[in-house]
């Protein structure tokens, strides 16, 4: 089986080709990438794997790449992902998020390829939740906050519509909010851990600074959420979507607090008013018993030790 990952020399990219690579003998791994593309998080196993040039805004390098590669399956994740870049570049996202998608779909229907397709949404969608919405279900209403949630409805809701028109096997999945080693230093997991490993080293003032503190969201690791993509395709049915989450939802507070006990050094916290957004999300928190139900799904790694990995990976960082 030939699998190609969307992506894969970004965080959950990686990650998930690491997981195939360690769990699934005889599956050949296949990357996008672009001609620009950072490739410090697959260094370590690019020999392991093959990689395709092509730009999901470019219709031609996504027919190329996908005549030569014939994938079997195909995990969509590639995606400008940093919310606040959103509201920066709006039309961006859009670009890179959704017309990159139907440039995908439209490439593999030219080819006339029919892969299994997991396209991975977000918790973002669900936006405003009243609170006899929590913890959220599949059928909740999308109301996202965001010009990022806005592309990743447009991202689910598309995936929807091919499946129903052209019948390709699409599964979506929601992922709620994931970390661990080599998360992006602009999300708010990593902005923490990079700036308490540069206080130990005395490279800044030990002053953590900090955006909305109250904001709650339910965090996995990586490590679990790439494996329950795997199964999305082994076992999820194509045009239904999923959660996929812990069900334990952790203030942005408590998640800092946690880090910061990680560390023998003693630091300051001081709110930083740039890293506040013009509107946020107060709480996340995922029913996942549906996707549970149907593949066996757990989360396995202790959120500790997910903290843990993430600072000492900054650790060696900086």
């Amino acid at each position: 089986m030939r699998i190609l990952i969307t992506g894969i020399t970004g965080f959950a990219g990686s990650h998930l080709a690491e997981y195939i690579l360690a769990n699934h003998q005889g599956v050949e791994v296949c990357g996008i990438v672009r001609w620009r593309s950072r490739m410090d998080n697959i260094r370590h196993f690019q020999d392991k794997v093959t990689l395709f040039e092509a730009d999901l805004k470019d219709m031609t390098s996504l027919q190329d790449c996908l005549a030569a590669a014939v994938p079997d399956r195909i995990f969509h994740l590639a995606a400008q992902s940093y919310v606040p870049a959103s509201w920066k570049y709006p039309a961006e996202t859009f670009a890179i998020n959704a017309i990159g998608e139907v440039n995908l779909f439209e490439a593999l229907r030219r080819v006339g390829l029919s892969p299994r397709i997991q396209v991975a949404g977000s918790s973002e969608e669900y936006g405003r939740v009243f609170p006899h919405e929590i913890p959220m279900k599949e059928t909740n209403p999308l109301r996202p906050l965001s010009p990022y949630a806005v592309s990743k409805v447009a991202q689910d809701l598309l995936a929807y519509q091919y499946y129903m028109s052209y019948g390709m096997p699409i599964v979506r999945t929601r992922g709620f909010n994931h970390t661990g080693p080599r998360r992006g230093e602009v999300f708010v997991t990593s902005a923490f851990a990079r700036q308490i490993a540069e206080v130990e080293k005395g490279q800044r003032e030990p002053v953590i600074r900090v955006g909305n503190l109250e904001a709650k969201r339910d965090f996995s690791d990586v490590r679990d959420i790439v494996r329950a993509y795997w199964l999305s395709l082994e076992k999820g049915v194509p045009g239904d979507v999923y959660n996929i989450g812990s069900g334990t939802a952790r203030s942005i507070r408590e998640l800092l607090d946690s880090l910061l006990s990680l560390s023998p050094a003693k630091m300051q916290v001081e709110v930083d008013p740039g890293r506040l957004r013009p509107s946020d999300v107060p709480i996340l928190l995922a029913d996942s018993s549906k996707f549970a139900a149907l593949t066996g799904w757990a989360p396995t790694i202790p959120f500790e030790r997910t903290l843990r990995d993430l600072l000492d990976y900054w650790r060696e960082r900086v």
